[in-house]
Formats: C-alpha cells, structure tokens, sequence
C-alpha cells in the first residue's frame, strides 16, 4: 500500500530533449557528505518540515545536531521525528545549504481522535476532520502508520497527530499525519491538543470556542506564565486537555509567542495569507512578512502572490516584522511516473520514463520499504536502484525535473498496479 497515494495516471509529457547524459545539471547535488561550516552567514531561526535525516534537513538545509529536541508531546531525541514534522531550528547556516542546530524545538499543531476523513487517490487530496476542525491533505503529506485509504476507510478507528499549517480561514495543510489504532491498552486515548483563534469568549463561564469546537478552561492553567485572565477574542492560542461529552476539557493553555528572536535571520515556509497588495504584506503561519523594493522573488513573482501559495521566505525578524530579502516559490507543476532507468548517484539525478529527475536537499523521499521514516538521507538515495518504481511530483526546469517529492513503491504495490 502506498503511503501518499499518488496517482497512477501520468501527468508529465516532456521533449525528449530530457534524456541524455548524467552529468549534474541546474541546481545540482545537495552535497550531503562533510561537516558544516561554522563560518555560516546568517544565524538565526529556520521553521519548516523535516525532509531527510542524517542530521535533520530542513528548508534545503542539513543542519548537524546534537541528537536533543526540545518538545512537550513526548519527542526527546532526533531519531523520534519523523520526515514531514514541522521544526523550529535556531542555529546557523550558510548559503551552501550547511548548517548547525544549536536548539530544535517541535510541537503537535493537533493530536486527538479522527471522526471523519477522505481521499481521492486521482487528484492526491483529501481532508481529515478532528476536534471540530478541517485538515486538508495533499500529496506533500507524509503519513505514517496508517495510509489516507485506511483514515478514509474507517477514520474512527484512528488517533492522529497533525503537524501543520493553520491556514487563513481557520482551517489546516497537515505536513505530517502520525496514526495509530485506537484502543484501551492506550492511557491517553482521551489527551487532546488543538491550536487556532479564540472565539466566543465567556470570562465568567471560562469557555470559549476555536472554529464551534467548545473549550472549557474552568480548571485550566497557563503555560509559560501566560495569565489565563489575557485570553481575548482573537487570540491564537495552544491549549492541551482531554475530552468529555464533545467538550474540550483544557488543562494547559498558552498564547502563540513569536517564532523568532528580534533581529534574527530567519527563513520559514508555508502558505501565505492576508495577502494585501498595496502594502506589499501577509501573513505566513502568524508571522506578518513586508516586501521591498529589495526583496528578490525565486521562481515566482511579485504579481504571484495570492493567499493559499506555498512559498519560502527568508529575511530579517524585526519589530515582529518578517522583512523579505528573498521569497521562493515552491509549487510543483509536473509529475512523472515509472521505472528508473539511469542513475547518478554523485549527482544525485535519475532517468525516470526517459524524463531526467533531480534531487535536491528538499526533496522529501518517501520509501515504502522505510518502515520508520528515519532513515538517513544518503541511504534514501543510496537505496534507489535501475529498475524502481518511482514517482515524482516537482517543477519543469530548462532540461530536467526538479523533484519536490519523490515517491518509491515496493514490487508488491507495482505488481497490484499493473494487474
């Protein structure tokens, strides 16, 4: 069973002009052997999903750690995560795509029971529904411990943790979706987390709601000295509990501090919102982002921006401002499915149907025969072999097929496929 579900129907028809020699070719390898370099030239925050391991590689940087993460849903150590996660990384790095984590940081977006979901395996969308929110899925969702037809199939059967991101109109994109089967061998069956903006606020009654979903605080407590008495409509919130009678009953509950440090360098990623085109702002995962005269745009323009686009924004952190030195986009245009043909492994390309497919380090490698997710990214790519099933979704560049993702199936499923 595949883990993301692509579809089988193959969307890429390219000149022919793609097949030909090996030798690395646009943005090239990602260099993922050696150490970092310590001289990097920006130090700061970097917030985006894991894509590979050895050390952790996050916004096409592969940052060296010290094993540690700093998380309150029970994750303690590197080898915990998963691809997919959504991580605060405050460290250095340079412009060569090497880096060093000084602090990793992760926290659960949602966590509780599924009470509804879908799929559609033709368009590699779908939608879980949990604690009274939308989470929507894409094909960039990594999945673990259960496939999106098995959440779709019986999505009560499941508890899931959602790493994501909280879109504009209060719904999710879920990055990351860890599952398991529900059952009463489980002691926190009952544990909720929820996140989004506080609505309908009753001080005297203490509850209020997060898109309908009823939070009641009575026997709350503020988390990192947030003052319970500070909540206020409007405010994006954290809050932890359990569930009684469809009721979010909170035991923990914090207001969403700052992702970044004034004057901090910072790159993050993820859906834009409120865009405004006379002010040249929006939004990104909370943080307000103002664009210049000097901001540079990477394979998307100015007259591009729209809420709902995926993008990368890397600049200066001040006075709670993102100020944009540089905005990338990041939105797949193309697919390809099919046997590998060639392979260079320095390159980090493969031949793919006779349609050459480059690696970079954010491509995210999804391999039905990695059980746990974690391995290294030099064994991903290591582990591809001439005759594969592969699929990949990416971008049309000059000559090739820059891969966003980069799916590999175990001979079971292709057989199943093909019958």
């Amino acid at each position: 069973m595949k883990r993301n579900g692509l579809s089988k129907a193959i969307k890429l028809v390219m000149a022919g002009a793609l097949v030909g020699g090996l030798a690395a070719c646009g943005d090239g390898g990602s260099g993922s052997s050696g150490s970092a370099d310590t001289s990097a030239s920006s130090q700061g925050t970097s917030v985006g999903a894991v894509t590979g391991f050895g050390s952790v590689y996050v916004n096409g940087t592969r940052f060296t750690t010290d094993g540690r993460v700093d998380s309150d849903d029970g994750l303690e150590r590197e080898d915990q995560l998963d691809k997919g996660m959504i991580l605060k990384v405050k460290g250095s790095w340079d412009d060569r795509g090497e880096g060093r984590a000084d602090d990793i940081s992760y926290d659960d977006t949602l966590r509780g029971p599924l009470t509804a979901a879908s799929w559609d395996a033709s368009a590699n969308t779908g939608q879980l529904k949990m604690l009274g929110q939308v989470i929507g899925l894409t094909n960039e969702t990594v999945f673990r411990g259960a496939t999106p037809e098995q959440l779709a199939a019986s999505p009560e059967s499941y508890r899931v943790r959602v790493s994501g991101w909280r879109l504009d109109d209060g719904s999710f994109r879920a990055s990351y979706v860890g599952a398991r089967v529900s059952g009463p061998d489980f002691d926190d069956d009952n544990e909720v987390e929820l996140e989004g903006v506080v609505q309908n606020l009753d001080a005297i009654a203490r509850t209020f709601t997060i898109n309908d979903f009823r939070i009641d605080y009575q026997l709350a407590s503020g988390d990192d000295d947030f003052d319970l008495d500070d909540l206020s409509d409007g405010m994006a919130v954290e809050v932890e509990g359990y569930l009684q009678d469809g009721i979010l009953m909170a035991k923990e509950i914090d207001d969403e501090d700052d992702l970044f440090d004034d004057d901090d360098d910072v790159e993050i990623s993820g859906d834009l919102y409120d865009y405004d085109s006379s002010t040249r702002t929006f939004r990104i995962n909370g943080v307000p982002v103002q664009i210049d005269s000097d901001t540079d745009f990477d394979d998307i323009s100015a007259s591009s921006l729209q809420d709902g686009v995926f993008v990368k924004v890397e600049g200066d952190f001040r006075n709670g401002v993102l100020l944009a030195e540089e905005i990338e986009g990041r939105e797949g245009d193309d697919e390809v499915e099919g046997r590998i043909e060639q392979i260079d492994l320095a390159g980090e390309v493969l031949i793919v149907s006779g349609v050459r497919v480059q690696l970079t380090a954010s491509t995210l490698i999804d391999d039905d025969d990695d059980d746990d997710g974690r391995r290294s990214r030099v064994d991903d790519i290591n582990a591809f072999m001439v005759g594969d099933y592969v699929e990949v979704e990416g971008r049309r560049r000059d000559g090739y097929l820059e891969a966003f993702t980069i799916e590999r199936e175990d001979e079971d499923d292709d057989d199943d496929d093909d019958d």
